[in-house]
């Protein structure tokens, strides 16, 4: 389904951004595996990807540094020429009562989950408009959408996706460039596996479909946002929640 396009998944060493990597490379993508910390991660993500016999190149960069990421750019354009597919994976969540939120917290979510993803887009876009072609792809949350208790600052970040996605969608669309975001809901990956088991219990007693989200549930979206068969999709916010929010 992705034949000869080339993708970068940000945060691809781990969760939904490694199930993304890996589910592109076997729909034939050429994968950038951008990663910040571990490194090692990103090159078991390699070995996957070759093991299913496709090739991957891995960037480290701090999505919430610039010039990291036009450091990241340059290597993918000196390397590949192009980028057909961004997805704006890499986030972090801090969770914490409003009176109880420190400062350091509400700014740490936001260098990476929102300028991260800002500087991003917009080093993707000056490619793509010069291709007249391109998917953007970003990861909200369904609390980025709904809200919820104890995640005001964390809710906040994933908001500014929900808005930054229906603009860059409108101002996009002109140079054939697509621009969504996805909204997982409870999902089993690093952010989620420190849950209390009472609290993972009544979380998925408001799930309809009565089981907790894998990272290959979301990927799953994001190849089809990705491929020929979103074509007409664009300024859309997708829920992958199991009908947890209505």
């Amino acid at each position: 389904m992705l034949q000869g396009k080339v993708m970068l998944v940000t945060g691809a060493s781990r969760g939904i951004g490694r199930a993304t990597a890996l589910l592109a490379a076997e729909n034939h993508a050429q994968v950038i595996v951008n990663y910040n910390n571990s490194e090692a991660a990103a090159d078991e993500v390699l070995d996957l990807i070759a093991a299913k016999g496709s090739n991957a190149i891995k960037v480290k960069a701090d999505v919430s540094r610039e010039d990291e990421v036009k450091r990241m750019f340059k290597e993918i354009k000196s390397e590949f020429g192009r980028l057909d597919i961004l997805v704006n994976n890499a986030g972090i969540m801090r969770n914490n009562l409003l009176m109880m939120t420190r400062i350091d917290e509400l700014h740490g979510m936001y260098e990476i989950n929102c300028k991260g993803t800002f500087l991003c887009s917009q080093m993707a876009a000056k490619m793509m408009m010069k291709q007249n072609s391109g998917r953007i792809i970003n990861l909200s949350s369904i609390v980025g959408t709904h809200g919820s208790h104890g995640q005001t600052a964390y809710s906040a970040s994933k908001s500014f996706i929900v808005g930054f996605t229906r603009s860059a969608a409108k101002e996009l669309g002109r140079y054939n460039i697509a621009v969504n975001a996805i909204a997982p809901g409870l999902i089993a990956t690093d952010l989620t596996k420190d849950l209390a088991e009472e609290v993972r219990t009544e979380l998925i007693s408001n799930v309809a479909l009565g089981r907790i989200g894998t990272p290959e549930d979301v990927a799953k979206v994001v190849l089809f946002l990705a491929s020929p068969l979103g074509d007409y999709v664009s300024g859309q916010v997708i829920g992958v929640d199991g009908c947890q929010i209505m």
